[in-house]
């Protein structure tokens, strides 16, 4: 490109002051004006240290040793200053409640505007206008902890957008959302991105939601090195994402199943571009090989609703007429937009609220009258946001709190700890500060502090948030395992391949209703569900529909069955 770099590292390397090990290598990296960006790299890799820098946090909130040059706008950042950096590169953070300071939405928003006096007309009509493009206006009163993840994370967006900075950095933006409200995040990303022509960064695990819309380049990161710098065709037909511990897009998986070499030359790096000209035969004679089989669950009932309504207030029925039942030993998906009533459910099941009509059966005996230190013998709960559920400073007297709480002797204790510590992959932090761990690792310490209580039934609240594709095949083949001892495990999740891979059933609420019971790879199929519920349909969906098989539904179902059939064997 002719113009100069916007954004330019030159043999950059930090290391934090509490590390031994710098976090970011000798890094050398261009990005140009009114580029669009996607950094992917495994938990721990230093893609958020890279963003950091970018921001100012480093070196001005985290402090450390720094080689080499980063240079913003043609500025070296370490002679600028956190507020002059913030007039150029805007952050939306992964963890939307570390980032509000306003009462209400609209004031959120216009937080910077305020700093920079500017007059009230004119706020409101900017706040106005930001809040439309991200479908807030409704909301512009509301307190942003009243708001679900997704309408928190879109608070965030115009908060950052409102200032009219040169350079937007996205950190984790899918994190939170259920499946359709992260599509339109990318969809306004990328409607933003060719309107204001702005420099565009998303740091990001999940690539194939991000591809969703089309990127200039994708960086990949580990252990602190740029590992590649491709288009997404490029990428995705190379072993670099396989090697690296990131989830390639499902289709392309689905290719290599059926034997396909995918190369770039096939356009693979976005579904709406791959070209099945070649590869449409070798699919529809896999799809024929593959044997389907719905698994059928004979075992007595061990939770159930019967015709449950709740409402918080007493006049908006948040859930209404709920009915479904679970066996012992099932895995379940709870899934449906943000603010359908899932969270909800959860509370109602752990007896955190009490339901206002209807029963929880709890082996075929009505619970309404446990209280939630009983419910809490047989039902564990793993919540979405793990700073809520963290009241001890050390890992090990976290996990063992519930133990203390009931007297088990410390010698028992020592051992459970060490147990679960060590199948939730934390046995090398076990002396550490919770404080010192990533998100991620936080959360698998909540996981911890519950299954160590041997729970009959475990719900869990977005468990693989923000974990890696490693960590979070480590967590869900964990759960697995402890699903194959007979706990009953219940997952309420945004996130479709979690849903496909590991649950045979999926509860689909939507507006507080249960609108679907069914087959995983029939709720991704289904359109109408699929529009209702806020959900996405399948890549493999589409893959179906390009090879020109026309028993979609099947195919993703066949899909799932031979991914279990090669980690069973």
């Amino acid at each position: 490109m002719s113009e100069p770099a916007i954004i330019e590292f030159d043999h950059f390397t930090f290391q934090y002051y509490s590390q031994a090990e710098p976090t970011l290598h000798d890094i050398n990296l261009k990005i140009y004006p009114g580029e669009k960006i996607l950094i992917v790299g495994p938990s721990g890799s230093g893609k958020s240290t890279l963003g950091h820098c970018l921001n100012g946090l480093i070196p001005f909130a985290y402090r450390g040793e720094i080689q080499g040059s980063l240079k913003i706008q043609g500025l070296e950042t370490r002679d600028l200053d956190i507020f002059k950096l913030s007039k150029v590169v805007g952050t939306v953070l992964q963890d939307s409640d570390g980032q509000f300071v306003g009462l209400t939405v609209g004031e959120d928003i216009a937080f910077a505007l305020e700093n920079d006096n500017v007059p009230t007309a004119q706020m409101r009509e900017r706040v106005a206008k930001v809040a439309q493009m991200v479908d807030m206006d409704s909301l512009l009163s509301s307190s942003p902890f009243e708001l679900s993840g997704g309408q928190k994370q879109r608070t965030s967006l115009a908060g950052v957008m409102i200032d009219d900075v040169d350079i937007l950095l996205f950190d984790e933006p899918l994190a939170n959302l259920d499946p359709a409200t992260g599509k339109t995040a990318i969809e306004i990303i990328d409607d933003i991105h060719k309107r204001s022509h702005k420099t565009i960064l998303i740091i990001e695990h999940r690539l194939e939601d991000v591809l969703h819309r089309g990127v200039d380049r994708v960086i990949v990161i580990n252990d602190g090195h740029i590992i590649a710098d491709l288009n997404a065709h490029e990428l995705v037909s190379s072993a670099v994402l396989v090697d690296n511990g990131i989830r390639e897009p499902l289709y392309v998986t689905a290719l290599k199943y059926a034997g396909v070499k995918v190369t770039s030359e096939m356009k693979p790096g976005h579904i709406t571009t791959l070209s099945t000209e070649l590869s449409g035969h070798a699919l529809q004679l896999w799809h024929e090989k593959v044997k389907t089989a719905a698994p059928e669950n004979r075992n007595p009932s061990v939770l159930a609703m019967e015709n449950v309504s709740f409402s918080y207030d007493g006049k908006r029925p948040v859930l209404q007429e709920i009915n479904f039942d679970i066996r012992e030993g099932e895995m379940v998906s709870v899934v449906g937009k943000n603010g359908a009533g899932k969270s909800t459910l959860s509370k109602l099941l752990c007896g955190f609220e009490k339901e206002d009509r209807g029963r929880i059966l709890y082996r075929g005996e009505d619970i309404r009258d446990k209280s939630i230190k009983e419910r809490a013998e047989i039902i564990g709960l793993v919540m979405q946001n793990p700073n809520q559920m963290i009241s001890k400073p050390m890992i090990f007297d976290e996990v063992a709190l519930g133990l203390r709480m009931r007297q088990v002797p410390e010698e028992q204790i020592a051992e459970r700890v060490d147990k679960v510590l060590k199948v939730c992959g934390l046995a090398p932090f076990k002396s550490w500060p919770i404080s010192a761990l990533s998100y991620g690792q936080k959360k698998r310490v909540t996981i911890a502090s519950i299954l160590v209580l041997d729970p009959k039934i475990l719900i869990l609240d977005e468990p693989t948030a923000g974990q890696d594709f490693r960590h979070y095949t480590e967590i869900m083949e964990f759960l697995v395992e402890i699903n194959r001892m007979g706990v009953t495990v219940i997952l309420i999740t945004h996130d479709m391949h979690l849903m496909l891979e590991y649950t045979p059933r999926a509860i689909v609420l939507a507006g507080g209703r249960k609108i679907a019971d069914t087959a995983a790879s029939v709720v991704l199929t289904d359109a109408e569900v699929i529009r209702e519920a806020n959900l996405k349909e399948t890549s493999l969906f589409a893959l179906a529909q390009l090879a020109g098989i026309p028993e979609g539904t099947r195919f993703v179902q066949g899909f799932i069955d031979y991914e279990r059939g090669l980690k069973n064997r």
